[in-house]
């Protein structure tokens, strides 16, 4: 595998493949557990991960990168093998979530706004996530649509925060995931599809701006933004079509042709209506930049429910964990249909 960041990013948008995000932090993950009443260790956790990434099929055939967090970068397998090694082994890249969270925004909107922390000593951090293996970073912004909100402080912070970001990845060899989610659930939700639109145009321009002034070589990057869609809370809906159209008019009015891919996050939206949107997306056609995926839980959720913390589960885990990425794989060619899912 080439080492030059150019042929990293390309790869992580290969066609027909996307990014599996197992970056959940200790307690997201526990949450998870929770849910199928398992204890949440590192050993559990690490079981649980290590059988995500030993499902030959989808590794191999759909899976370009796997998100991993600090714990699970210096895992090994139950065989000895690093965690990391077990993805390079099924020709997916290892990459990295190095943010420290999104933490209040000082100031009058602390109670809504929030900027994402973790600049402090990444230099160093990159340079020892290089040799532990992994090629690519994620760091993720979050802006909140609300009465009167985002305000262009929150925009610019988190702009500004995921450039120094960008900069210090691509200085280390390392490919940067470049995340600015524009929430579609939580407590303000209520937003339309139009105004999810505007902010999304907002935020892109401060980004791609903001990615100029330090530097950051587009060729190098991975774009992973919300899709264009309501808040959970409005009552008005658009349909799959309406967000596939509005996303893709967003993005090439605001990303620049020379970033080699777009990866999406699923937000809050279910599994299949994550699919559906990208299929439909890359149904458009004639798009500048490769269009994909980067689903944690619409690509984990049935997996963790089959697996349900038993050994024994381990088989039903992966099959479904790979009906998951194949569908997503074929959404990536724009070639996914409903029929589909119903003859898994």
């Amino acid at each position: 595998m080439s080492e030059r960041i150019e042929d990293i990013a390309q790869a992580m948008v290969a066609p027909g493949k996307g990014i599996l995000a197992a970056d959940e932090s200790t307690g997201t993950i526990k949450k998870r557990f929770d849910s199928i009443k398992t204890e949440s260790t590192a050993d559990s956790r690490r079981d649980y991960r290590e059988m995500l990434f030993r499902a030959s099929d989808a590794m191999k055939n759909h899976i370009s990168g796997v998100i991993l967090y600090d714990e699970t970068l210096r895992q090994k397998a139950k065989d000895g093998t690093p965690l990391a090694e077990v993805i390079k082994a099924s020709g997916s890249i290892a990459g990295i979530k190095v943010d420290t969270g999104a933490k209040a925004l000082a100031g009058p909107t602390a109670k809504i706004e929030t900027v994402t922390e973790g600049l402090d000593g990444l230099r160093e951090r990159l340079a020892e996530y290089h040799k532990l293996g992994a090629r690519f970073a994620k760091w993720r912004g979050v802006i909140a649509i609300a009465d009167g909100y985002p305000t262009w402080n929150c925009i610019k912070a988190n702009a500004h925060g995921l450039a120094r970001y960008a900069a210090l990845c691509q200085e280390a060899g390392i490919v940067p995931i470049v995340e600015p989610e524009v929430l579609m659930d939580g407590e303000y939700s209520k937003h339309d599809i139009d105004k999810c639109d505007e902010v999304t145009r907002a935020v892109l321009n401060a980004v791609f701006n903001e990615l100029y002034e330090a530097n950051v070589k587009l060729e190098g990057i991975v774009l992973k933004p919300n899709m264009v869609i309501a808040g959970q809370k409005c009552p008005k809906q658009a349909s799959a079509q309406e967000v596939a159209e509005k996303t893709i008019a967003c993005l090439r009015a605001s990303v620049p042709g020379a970033v080699p891919g777009i990866a999406f996050l699923s937000g809050g939206q279910s599994d299949e209506a994550a699919t559906e949107h990208l299929s439909l997306m890359n149904a458009v056609g004639n798009l500048p930049w490769a269009v994909t995926f980067s689903y944690g839980r619409a690509l984990q959720a049935a997996a963790l429910k089959a697996w349900g913390g038993k050994s024994e589960n381990v088989a039903a885990g992966q099959r479904a964990f790979s009906h998951r990425a194949k569908m997503n794989g074929m959404a990536a060619l724009g070639k996914w249909q409903k029929g589909l899912e119903k003859a898994a």
